[in-house]
């Protein structure tokens, strides 16, 4: 049982944002743009299948960027990557918005059902 050295892709919040960049910045490169493109277009905006197909590209194009940070090349290394990214959003302004736009990247924006007064009118179904 050999553990890859779990401790090794401890990251300062200086480093977090500089892999959080470098992340988003992978999701532009022509070839993975390409990849996101033919993802979301099989998805058609359905959340069942954006996690079919999107999510795991999305996932692969992540794993490329953080192994170089000691994170493993897997879904648990992108997983520990996102746990340590969200332990400084609360205290870093810079990284919840760089979090936020590496999430808009490969997530639907989420649209509510209108309802409450907030709606500003009545729900009635025609």
């Amino acid at each position: 049982m050999a553990s890859s050295s779990a401790q090794s892709a401890a990251l300062s919040a200086e480093q977090a944002k500089v892999v959080l960049a470098e992340v988003i910045q992978a999701f532009s490169a022509p070839e993975n743009a390409v990849r996101m493109d033919e993802a979301r277009d099989n998805a058609c905006n359905d959340m069942g299948k954006m996690l079919q197909f999107v999510l795991p590209v999305a996932t692969q194009i992540q794993q490329e960027v953080i192994k170089a940070y000691g994170f493993s090349c897997d879904g648990e290394g992108v997983l520990k990557f996102a746990r340590l990214v969200k332990s400084y959003e609360a205290q870093d302004p810079e990284i919840a918005s760089l979090s936020g736009k590496l999430k808009a990247l490969f997530l639907p924006p989420m649209t509510l059902p209108p309802h409450g007064p907030a709606s500003g009118g009545s729900v009635a179904a025609s």
